[in-house]
């Protein structure tokens, strides 16, 4: 039951957002009472740690498996972001900003987790660009990894970013784009242009 909750709250929150979703909804989704959710979490602020702990995990497994296919970096890169909306539901309901206005402290817990996972990954997809002559060998390979890590979190900022004037998915293909023509050789954009015109017609 218990995994049952998690996958149906954490359905609900992607699709509606953290905010907006009580309790009651979950439960009434699921067809339960709300007893039987407080069997096993306390409040909806545990729920809401346990999805996104939960997700995370997932999400994780999931970029290291993309990872270990070792495919072409740049090819990499745009895979692990289709994944990654495709469990996030695009982010239509913004749940990192609003996991950061309303529960702050579950925020930073998940921010530090993610990092360490991405300064992993994007270090390693990094350093094999540089080997296959695809990015530049003069780019700082960790002050990169740590630029990229937080313009992705930057352009998840409803504020900054509003989702009338911005889908998600657009401004990751933006953002991606940015991040490596920034530290493509010619041979990487060569690469890159053509990666993106396939990806275009398809």
């Amino acid at each position: 039951m218990r995994d049952k909750i998690l996958i149906g709250a954490t359905d609900l929150f992607l699709n509606y957002g953290f905010k907006s979703v009580t309790m009651d909804d979950i439960a009434n989704s699921l067809g339960v009472s709300k007893k039987t959710i407080y069997q096993h979490f306390d409040n909806k602020t545990k729920l809401v740690e346990a999805t996104t702990l939960n997700l995370f995990k997932s999400i994780s497994h999931g970029i290291d498996c993309i990872c270990a296919l070792e495919k072409n970096p740049i090819e990499e890169i745009y895979s692990i972001k289709q994944f990654v909306m495709e469990h996030l539901k695009d982010e239509k309901s913004s749940p990192q900003y609003q996991l950061q206005k309303y529960y702050p402290q579950i925020f930073n817990t998940l921010k530090n987790k993610q990092f360490q996972v991405m300064q992993t990954c994007v270090t390693n997809n990094l350093k094999r660009g540089i080997q296959l002559g695809l990015y530049r060998d003069t780019i700082s390979v960790e002050f990169i990894a740590r630029i990229y890590f937080y313009g992705m979190i930057a352009i998840k900022d409803k504020d900054l970013f509003p989702l009338k004037q911005f889908s998600i998915n657009v401004l990751m293909n933006n953002y991606l784009e940015y991040h490596l023509r920034g530290i493509c050789t010619p041979k990487g954009l060569e690469t890159l242009n053509k990666f993106i015109i396939n990806h275009k017609q398809s």
